[in-house]
């Protein structure tokens, strides 16, 4: 058969476009040897190129091949297959999903596609290798696309030791095989999309507000004093312009153009609240920045958050907790319905709230206060040489050790001036009870991070807008009304038995009934159904190092392997 094979396309060559020699089955057999060809002379591991186009879905790619006994995807007998123009009019479509034609292969598709039709009335040897070409981008085009929709283009975790994603693992190839033999490639593709309606809500946003770039940018609001309901003049005007432009304000209310009116003001406050900014109705330094942010920034927002969703897992669980650290607030979600929500306090820039999904099992009443080492070297330490008093102040005790059968120390017989971080080998543990930087009870999903929920003493700081100020853990508004609610299907407890318990001061454990699934989330930007979009500031700089990955023409590509 090999022989016969070769035969084939000795004679193909020789006479330059035999059409005997290319009909049918003699011809896919030439393709199929091409392609085999191809494959195997791209060594192990897989290093292969159409031109100066990288294939990168090199490991993939030939198991694809090699489950077809290297038959042909995208092309049968002479010509290409309709599912190839299914697959070139998904991947000019990516911009709706917020990532970029040219990472899957367009131009040159574009170009081979040409290159094709021009030899289409003299299909010689130049014509195969074109094939041969085209069916190895179009299939990596499916791949790395159907990876991207799939799991997200960057790898959070290759930037941000503090984010775990969750990895989406499917067989690409066979969905591909799939979708060819259903010529529903489109269809497939869609498939791999997030479920989240919040990702939806975006994705509908990102087209409006390039459909609004089309105009060019909003006016850019100049600098200068405070503007507040009242004032006049040429910056007030160009307020109402920038606030119509983003459909903030009704063109039709604008009675007077130079005038801060009552109608401006309220549009002020709602365009405050979206922005997360403090709602005085008052155009200030933080405000002024807001209106000024280029309408291409807040579109490239929402395309980095569109990419944070496609790294969540599809199924978020039918009752879980959601805590977006951007936006400082916890929601308690139910059968799509928020049951619950509450103000947060997460970590301070240099000890930041990580991002993960993980299922909280057990809560505990009235806890200590086990203060991590690194809390006790950098934070305790130095209040501890200035008054050695400070521990008994606040209710912490100090063990030598941390085993069960760590003793209790005397905190007046060491001699702190003596103590550094590199000699602590001390452990610090505050009691129960009102000054405990826990609070009343503290909410526990295991991690690797020893990252929970808690509450704390520190009541006022929910009355900031702003609120970093933890060390990573995460203070919430509302500590009993969730510990009701995690445990209502448990008799033995209530309200009331629960106050109980803190009353007492007695450290105690309670399993919850039904664990719950948690998600940390950092979203700088989301949307309602009713298309009104939010925008926060990016406290961490998180949106900075993803924009830049995301402009990488190299994609990761470990969900194909």
């Amino acid at each position: 058969m090999r022989k016969s094979i070769l035969i084939h396309i000795c004679l193909w060559i020789a006479v330059g476009g035999l059409y005997q020699c290319l009909a049918g089955f003699a011809f896919d057999d030439l393709v199929n040897e091409h392609l085999r060809n191809r494959i195997e002379a791209a060594g192990i591991p897989p290093r292969m190129n159409v031109g100066e186009e990288m294939i990168y879905s090199s490991v993939m790619l030939p198991l694809f091949y090699q489950r077809r006994i290297y038959r042909p995807a995208w092309s049968q007998g002479l010509n290409l297959l309709p599912q190839s123009a299914a697959l070139l009019s998904a991947i000019k479509a990516a911009d709706l999903e917020g990532l970029n034609s040219e990472d899957y292969h367009l131009s040159k598709i574009q170009q081979l596609l040409k290159m094709i039709h021009h030899y289409e009335e003299n299909k010689n040897s130049t014509y195969l290798r074109f094939l041969v070409d085209i069916d190895l981008l179009l299939t990596d085009a499916f791949l790395i696309y159907g990876a991207h929709l799939l799991s997200g283009k960057v790898n959070p975790e290759k930037l941000d030791a503090e984010w775990i994603a969750a990895r989406k693992e499917l067989d690409l190839a066979r969905v591909l095989d799939s979708a060819l033999d259903s010529n529903r490639i489109e269809e497939s593709l869609h498939q791999l999309l997030p479920h989240h309606s919040c990702y939806w809500h975006l994705r509908n946003v990102l087209s409006r507000l390039r459909a609004m770039a089309v105009d060019g940018d909003w006016p850019l609001v100049p600098e200068g004093p405070k503007l507040s309901q009242g004032d006049g003049g040429d910056r007030v005007s160009i307020v109402q312009k920038r606030l119509i432009a983003s459909g903030d304000f009704d063109e039709n209310e604008n009675s007077d153009p130079d005038f801060f009116s009552e109608e401006l003001h309220q549009v002020v406050l709602r365009f405050q609240g979206r922005h997360g900014l403090d709602a005085d109705g008052v155009i200030g330094p933080s405000t002024l920045a807001a209106l000024n942010v280029p309408l291409k920034e807040r579109i490239r927002q929402i395309e980095l958050n569109m990419e944070r969703w496609r790294w969540l897992p599809q199924d978020l669980g039918n009752k879980y907790i959601l805590v977006n650290i951007a936006n400082y607030e916890l929601d308690l979600i139910e059968e799509t319905r928020e049951v619950m929500t509450m103000r947060v306090v997460v970590g301070k820039q240099y000890r930041r709230t990580p991002v993960f999904s993980a299922k909280m099992t057990y809560l505990v009443l009235s806890p200590y206060w086990h203060i991590p080492p690194r809390l006790a070297t950098e934070d305790k330490l130095p209040l501890i040489r200035k008054d050695v008093s400070y521990l008994e102040k606040q209710k912490i005790r100090v063990f030598q050790g941390w085993g069960g059968e760590a003793e209790e120390i005397d905190a007046k017989s060491i001699d702190w001036s003596q103590i550094t971080a590199k000699n602590f080998i001390y452990r610090l543990r505050q009691d129960p009870g009102p000054l405990n930087a826990l609070g009343r009870v503290k909410f526990m999903f295991p991690n690797k991070f020893n990252v929970y929920l808690h509450d704390t003493p520190d009541r006022e700081l929910f009355a900031r807008t702003e609120r970093i100020f933890s060390s990573g853990c995460i203070r919430i508004e509302k500590p009993i009304d969730l510990a009701v609610y995690l445990l209502k299907s448990d008799p033995k407890w209530n309200s009331e038995t629960i106050s109980t318990v803190i009353e007492r001061g007695e450290e105690q454990t309670v399993s919850l009934p039904e664990p719950i699934d948690v998600h940390l989330l950092y979203c700088t930007a989301w949307a309602d159904e009713d298309g009104v979009i939010q925008f926060r500031k990016d406290v961490y700089g998180r949106d900075i190092r993803l924009a830049e990955a995301l402009l990488e023409k190299s994609p990761q590509l470990s969900q194909l392997k």
